[in-house]
């Protein structure tokens, strides 16, 4: 029971993960018809709702403490708002591979951040697992001429977005200290809505007031908001409390390997052998990264006794 009980936060990241993968294909879907910023308030306001059912029916409400208030102010201001903005708008000035390549080093910055500032410390083998898992994400992203031309200005809005997921998660690390995974993420997601309101009536207007809301469009939105900002936020929230926010980010190098597979399933995309070999290389990276001196110990032992 108690190995169990250890497992549940590694389980929580790959639920995120899986969850997040799969957001990619409703959210490339939405954008034929949706601007950003738009689709982001929607499932905020869909996560917030549903959020808040689930505190009311559960009387699991926690008072914000006035001193925390800038805490959630600046973690949704750098996700969802700053991520997400700096994400798309990126997408919309360089390709989507190098796209992928820059947010996939969002651990490797984490690992350097949080050890600078949380004291957050990997072995040898974490680190290697996560150099490891990063060249997986390379080898499924980048073809073999290494062909990257890329806008300037869309670069910079891509590492903003980098910026913007690393500061987030030293942030939501001091927040779960305090608070539980339901509770952040409801005050979040509330608070991202104001965020992203105004660019959506002002710079989005035209394209919201031209939105057709049929049930094929709205499926993907409520499953962006009830799956991609409510339950994925909350295991990864549960993941970084108890990981650790350098190797629960770790796990985002699973994001493109979960894409691909769902493309598979729902789009028919088949991947070529040098995605395959990138997502064996990424899943024993991310492996690595997470075993521990205690984990090393038991399958040496285990080992031995065998």
């Amino acid at each position: 029971m108690l190995k169990n009980t250890k497992n549940i936060p590694h389980l929580a990241a790959l639920a995120a993960m899986t969850i997040w993968g799969l957001s990619f294909i409703w959210t490339k879907q939405l954008l034929d018809h949706l601007d950003p910023a738009s689709i982001l308030m929607f499932r905020l306001l869909i996560s917030a709702v549903f959020l808040f059912l689930i505190l009311f029916f559960m009387r699991s409400f926690q008072p914000v403490r006035r001193s925390d208030i800038p805490l959630f102010l600046l973690a949704a201001f750098f996700e969802p708002f700053l991520y997400f903005m700096g994400e798309s708008h990126g997408l919309r000035l360089v390709s989507a591979t190098v796209t992928s390549v820059i947010i996939s080093t969002i651990p490797v910055f984490t690992a350097i951040f949080a050890g600078i500032f949380l004291k957050e410390h990997l072995s040898k083998l974490n680190l290697f697992g996560l150099v490891f898992s990063f060249a997986g994400i390379l080898i499924i992203l980048v073809d073999k001429e290494f062909n990257f031309s890329a806008d300037p200005k869309g670069v910079l809005f891509l590492f903003g977005a980098v910026a913007s997921a690393v500061l987030y998660g030293m942030i939501l690390k001091k927040l779960t200290l305090s608070y539980h995974a339901l509770t952040i993420v409801w005050v979040q997601n509330l608070i991202g809505i104001f965020y992203f309101l105004p660019v959506a009536l002002i710079a989005e207007r035209e394209s919201l007031m031209a939105f057709d809301y049929a049930p094929k469009l709205l499926f993907p939105l409520v499953m962006l908001g009830l799956l991609g900002s409510s339950f994925a936020f909350v295991f990864f929230a549960v993941a970084v409390k108890n990981l650790g926010v350098s190797k629960a980010n770790v796990y985002t190098n699973l994001i493109p390997v979960f894409t691909a597979i769902f493309s598979i399933i729902l789009l028919g995309d088949m991947p070529v052998v040098r995605q395959l070999l990138g997502m064996v290389v990424v899943i024993t990276g991310v492996a690595m990264s997470q075993i521990t001196k205690e984990k090393a110990v038991e399958a040496f032992e285990h080992q031995s006794g065998a």
